[in-house]
């Protein structure tokens, strides 16, 4: 059991017994509050809902599993898509639909005008077709490709549905269901960009609630964006031994990565070289040399001023290659495409969506804390929609085959209502 689990069983332990002494009184009084949350958890339909959690959970880690099980690369998330649009019509929800993008939408209906909450869980993983999937158990965790980021998060989104239609929870605004496309690697958050750029619901959508990530004390409010890079070094090429002394692509490439890798940047700015690639066997000259670069910051000036002198870099490599080799049989070019690019920004912290996601997170027994990332939360603060991310389950290790979700139910049941606390208590809002 984590640390927070035990300092939450403790403190409801206490105040059952009436002896909480004055300085735990002080520091739960400190705790931030907001009066939409209590509304939600005082209420009987909550602790229904809660009751719900409980007693299905054993359904909401096999539907975990089930849609875990279905491989769901870039642009390769058809199948996942079609069985998580399956299961919300199971459920009786209205117009289920996957939009051109691939998203699938589907509609809880509020009693109010029409205005949507929208809940956000990525379909995409970063695993290609053929990872092993196969789940691992080990006591209350399960190890698997995917079972974390994001199958938890569309699993919650089913589980919160069911646990709102057992308690016969109604809502003012219209909460919009998406189970969106392209939020990993190269797919450069085209599902959510499309949804509001482009999609039916794009004028609706009035707040934002991306459920992604593990630690249930964290909320996303700031919005880390990126450059990614495509660059390619081109020359003529030739054999080995008889062409020695013509200029080589693999050499400029290497300058840049270093010279990239010698930038020192501000707190809160990385830079990474992901992948590289080129040439065709031991004895040849390549005529090609490349990588893919990613930058990030929560900074829109310090992330330009280092998009800037990366591409500077770059030149600058490919130019002292052609000075320092033969150019007879063809110089060396660069080539650079920017294949990402997330947009930054910030839901700031007096805005009524972060004051309720931080007090949800602290009335279930964890200590908030606001943080930057970069998911499908980045377009919509981009466009100064209010927006907060916050965690889809309790695990660690996404993207590397060890991945864990635990599944642990007190914990598991407390971060659902954690989550479900948030969506009510802003689908109710007024402001």
């Amino acid at each position: 059991m984590s640390r927070g689990s035990t300092a939450f069983i403790t403190l409801a332990l206490l105040t059952s017994l009436g002896a909480i002494s004055s300085e735990a009184s002080a520091q739960q009084a400190q705790q931030p509050k907001h009066p939409a949350v209590e509304r939600v958890m005082a209420s009987a339909d909550y602790r229904q809902a809660m009751a719900s959690f409980d007693s299905g959970h054993d359904r909401i880690v096999e539907e975990n599993l089930k849609l875990q099980q279905i491989p769901a690369p870039l642009r390769q998330e058809q199948r996942k898509a079609e069985a998580f649009a399956g299961m919300l019509r199971a459920q009786g929800l209205a117009d289920v639909s996957i939009d051109p993008e691939g998203n699938v939408l589907a509609v809880r209906k509020g009693t109010g005008n029409g205005e949507m909450v929208a809940i956000v869980s990525h379909l995409d993983t970063v695993f290609d077709m053929d990872t092993d999937l196969t789940p691992k158990r080990d006591g209350t965790k399960i190890n698997a490709p995917g079972i974390a980021d994001n199958s938890r998060g569309l699993a919650a989104i089913l589980a919160m549905t069911r646990a709102m239609d057992a308690a016969g929870i109604k809502h003012r605004h219209d909460i919009l269901i998406v189970g969106s496309v392209g939020e990993e690697g190269l797919g450069d958050l085209r599902g959510v960009k499309y949804l509001l750029r482009q999609g039916q619901y794009k004028d609706q959508i009035k707040t934002f609630i991306t459920f992604d990530g593990l630690y249930p004390d964290q909320v996303m409010n700031t919005a880390a964006g990126s450059k990614r890079y495509e660059v390619r070094y081109k020359g003529p090429g030739g054999h080995s031994y008889r062409a020695f002394g013509t200029v080589n692509p693999m050499y400029p490439l290497g300058a840049a990565m270093q010279g990239l890798a010698g930038i020192e940047v501000p707190k809160g700015t990385t830079h990474s070289v992901g992948v590289i690639g080129g040439g065709t066997s031991v004895n040849s000259i390549p005529t090609e040399a490349w990588m893919l670069v990613d930058m990030r910051s929560a900074s829109p000036e310090d992330l330009g001023a280092l998009e800037k002198r990366f591409l500077d870099i770059v030149s600058k490599a490919a130019e002292a290659e052609n000075a320092t080799r033969s150019t007879k049989s063809g110089s060396i070019t660069a080539v650079t495409e920017l294949v990402g690019d997330r947009p930054s920004g910030k839901t700031s912290e007096d805005q009524p969506i972060v004051g309720v996601a931080v007090a949800a997170v602290a009335a279930h027994g964890w200590t908030p804390k606001l943080v930057s990332a970069s998911t499908d939360a980045n377009v919509p603060i981009s466009m100064g929609i209010p927006t907060v991310t916050i965690a889809s389950g309790i695990g660690d290790r996404q993207h590397s085959l060890d991945e864990f979700l635990d599944v642990e139910k007190s914990g598991s049941v407390r971060q659902l209502g954690m989550a479900l606390t948030t969506l009510l208590a802003l689908a109710d809002m007024t402001e």
